[in-house]
């Protein structure tokens, strides 16, 4: 009897435990079987097999807008969702990706370089391609000129948003929802500007998962090509934290100091940061803080910790017009 009652009570620990360890993750394509650019290229058999994996094992491939009300709702996030996002609009998508995707069933976000698309460049979707496509998933914006925004003046960047997003509307009927950030750079000004322009739910290209807690204007996507180990990627475990110091890249062009607040029950964690490799580094009641002898000057630095197999991602660039 009383073996019994253990075997149930930690047959109920497991359980819960897995559920405080559910974590989605949102994947990212850009090309589809064009091995000219093979940086961000996925061949259709090497697509084939990621997407037999997900069906083989379980995952369910769910809408982006799935996931959102879930994080919205506070709900508990499955940790066998998978959220497929295609950026661009590449022409390969719509020629070699689509056919594919709508073999399998599995829905996907396509965030829209309108410029591409409205002045109908060799390489890309039109809009009318696009709409088709939108019967099988859902649309998304990718930005009007798909530039570097970070650096962008306020005028300029203004008139990229309102450009774009006048031009999506116009052809797709609605203003868009969901915003990929170019390059997956950005700051606090262009998130701010995002939310001021209507759009609810912004993506990064952060390496990482997504949990309940995920920040819904910095979700984290992983991208997926030719070479990715997707069982690693799916392993991924979302750390929720605060970065405290620094927000933003410091407007003196100088990172020489970073911390981060977590709330797990750790001693210590492991820090990486571009050009500074990994190191193990301590937490005191979860906050790690590091300090560097010399101060990281580059343009753009991804930043990640990684405590009891959780992780979470920065990506911080300069701004060439800061002060």
């Amino acid at each position: 009897m009383l073996k019994n009652i253990c075997l149930k009570f930690c047959l109920a620990f497991l359980l819960a435990a897995g559920s405080l360890w559910a974590d989605a993750h949102i994947f990212n394509y850009h090309r589809f079987n064009d091995p000219r650019h093979p940086s961000t290229n996925i061949s259709n058999e090497n697509l084939r097999e990621q997407f037999d994996f997900f069906k083989n094992n379980g995952y369910e491939v769910v809408p982006l807008s799935k996931l959102v009300d879930a994080l919205k709702n506070g709900e508990e996030i499955p940790d066998k969702w998978v959220v497929l996002t295609v950026d661009d609009g590449y022409k390969s998508f719509y020629e070699n990706g689509l056919p594919i995707f709508i073999e399998y069933g599995y829905p996907f976000a396509l965030m829209v370089y309108v410029e591409a698309s409205a002045k109908k460049y060799g390489d890309f979707m039109t809009f009318e391609q696009i709409k088709e496509a939108a019967k099988y998933g859902e649309i998304g914006y990718h930005s009007y000129g798909h530039l570097h925004m970070v650096g962008l003046s306020h005028d300029r960047l203004k008139y990229d948003f309102e450009d774009g997003i006048r031009i999506f509307e116009k052809h797709m009927g609605y203003k868009p929802k969901y915003f990929a950030y170019p390059y997956g750079e950005y700051n606090d000004k262009i998130r701010n500007m995002s939310v001021e322009y209507g759009l609810e739910v912004l993506l990064a290209q952060n390496s990482s998962a997504v949990g309940t807690g995920s920040d819904l204007l910095e979700l984290d996507r992983t991208p997926l090509m030719d070479g990715t180990d997707l069982k690693a990627a799916l392993a991924i475990k979302f750390l929720k934290a605060d970065w405290i110091m620094p927000k933003d890249y410091p407007k003196n062009n100088k990172i020489d100091e970073v911390i981060i607040k977590t709330e797990e029950n750790a001693s210590f964690g492991h820090f990486s940061a571009t050009g500074r490799g990994t190191k193990k580094v301590k937490l005191q009641d979860g906050t790690m803080s590091v300090k560097f002898k010399e101060p990281i000057d580059r343009y753009k630095v991804r930043m990640s910790l990684k405590v009891n197999g959780k992780t979470t991602t920065k990506i911080l660039v300069k701004d060439i017009n800061a002060e």
